[in-house]
């Protein structure tokens, strides 16, 4: 007789509507932000480089505290809380900007937030859902993330091309949806509260302290998953932000009032695959799907170096989006099962910190090598950086 799954925790469930209104708020900004950059405010590659760069490190930073708090509360919700709640505030306001220095400010202060709210939001997810079932949880998750992604752009194209509005009004009407999210947060999400003087097998494993020492958190992950980690920092030295796959399209020709669509089309296609390879990671093994999602990646990125072709170049952009459907659900999935329980926050504080610290030299690094050697060398770069990681990764097992 076949085993039916339970249904996805209604935790998850609400969270999961939480990041889609909050990603119809930031996709409504982010797929014209490059454009805004460099047309309106007269910024170049490397400029936009920077931006993408800080902005994701700062997230990563903040990702490692909240994640290292997180472990130490009865809850995760206020936290969560107040990571959406100062997104939410900050991101409409890039509408009011005029120089590159503001919007860097602005990206700073949404990143502060998005790092405050990642960290606990992913404990939460492991907290709630069987272990053999957080491949499915997390694609849900990020499923639901990118259908939000795919409304937002749409919701642009059409107040720019049937209202005729500019674009920073539109950035500007973002804060609606943005305060959706954190009404259904603040209303909807509940939570148990945790014994965390009871958290850890033993004495070693226990988060409840009075200081954290980031060499000892470290020091206690198995061995196994701060190889993966190493193999994940170099894997991300060689992704730029997807802002420059923006930036590639208008520079083969695409007009910029298409790039909204392709920007909702893209997540279309990373909304449908999270959750179908979500689940297929459940069964075939997490670590096998980033396998081959990372060679999946490269292939991709030597097609954007060496295809000038406008129409080859608009579907290697949709395709990609597969991409993030086969390791964005599995590499959490992976995290959740090899970390110590009572040390799954601090975890997934470690891999947001990683993968956030990458960002900054590679998008300086990639815009660098762009405007400098031009398009090809930057994406092949990306390209050969990703198999370098491939075989880096070791054999990894569950901890738990």
């Amino acid at each position: 007789m076949e085993n039916k799954k339970k249904p996805i925790s209604r935790s998850v469930i609400v969270l999961g509507f939480v990041s889609f209104f909050t990603d119809i708020s930031s996709e409504m900004i982010y797929p014209l932000l490059p454009v805004f950059l460099i047309s309106v405010i007269g910024a170049d590659p490397t400029t936009l480089g920077l931006i993408e760069g800080v902005a994701e490190s700062v997230a990563s930073v903040f990702k490692l505290i909240s994640g290292l708090w997180t472990d130490r509360m009865s809850v995760r919700k206020p936290l969560i809380v107040f990571g959406y709640s100062l997104s939410s505030l900050a991101r409409p306001l890039i509408g009011l900007c005029t120089s590159w220095g503001q919007i860097l400010g602005l990206r700073f202060i949404d990143r502060m937030g998005k790092g405050f709210r990642t960290t606990p939001r992913d404990a939460l997810v492991s907290d709630v859902t069987p272990e053999n079932e957080r491949g499915r949880a997390y694609g849900f998750h990020r499923a639901m993330d990118h259908w939000g992604a795919v409304t937002g752009p749409l919701i642009s194209s059409a107040l720019m091309l049937g209202l005729g509005l500019k674009i920073q009004n539109v950035f500007l009407l973002a804060s609606i949806p943005a305060a959706l999210a954190v009404f259904t947060l603040v209303f909807f999400l509940k939570e148990k509260r945790k014994d965390i003087s009871k958290a850890g097998e033993n004495k070693k494993d226990s988060p409840k302290k009075t200081k954290i020492s980031l060499s000892a958190e470290w020091a206690k992950f198995p061995f196994s998953l701060k190889g993966f980690f190493a193999a994940v920092f170099v894997f991300y030295l060689g992704q730029s932000s997807d802002a420059f796959l923006l930036l590639r399209l208008k520079d083969v020709g695409v007009p910029e009032s298409y790039l909204p669509a392709l920007w909702a089309l893209l997540h279309i296609i990373k909304a449908t695959t999270s959750q179908y390879f979500g689940n297929l990671s459940d069964r075939l093994g997490h670590q096998k799907m980033i396998v081959f999602g990372w060679i999946y990646y490269a292939f991709i990125y030597l097609g954007f170096a060496y295809i000038s072709s406008s129409s080859i170049q608009v579907l290697l952009f949709l395709i990609y989006g597969v991409y993030y459907g086969l390791v964005e659900a599995p590499e959490k999935a992976l995290i959740s099962k090899i970390a110590p329980p009572a040390m799954s926050g601090g975890a997934f504080g470690f891999y947001h910190l990683i993968v956030g610290v990458s960002s900054l030299p590679a998008s300086l690094l990639f815009g660098w090598i762009w405007s400098r050697f031009g398009a090809s060398a930057a994406f092949s770069f990306g390209a050969a950086v990703s198999i370098i990681a491939l075989l880096m990764l070791p054999k990894l097992k569950s901890q738990n």
